[in-house]
C-alpha cells in the first residue's frame, strides 16, 4: 500500500474563534452567533480529521 503524497504546504486546520458572549444580541435570532459558531467547528472538525489522515506520524495531531 502506498501513502498519497502530502503537499508541503498543508497546514493543520485551526479552530475557530468561540465568540463573545456580549456578542449575542440575546433577540434569539435563527441563526444565533453560536450556532454558526457550532456549525465553524463541525466543518473544522471534519478538516482536522481528514488532515490527521493525510499527516498520520505527526506528533500530537
Amino acid at each position: 500500500m502506498t501513502t498519497p503524497e502530502v503537499p508541503d504546504d498543508d497546514p493543520m486546520p485551526t479552530a475557530p474563534p468561540q465568540p463573545d458572549f456580549e456578542a449575542c444580541c440575546g433577540n434569539g435570532c435563527d441563526p444565533c452567533i453560536f450556532d454558526l459558531h457550532d456549525l465553524e467547528m463541525d466543518r473544522y472538525r471534519q478538516a482536522l480529521r481528514a488532515w490527521r489522515e493525510r499527516h498520520p506520524d505527526t506528533p500530537g495531531a
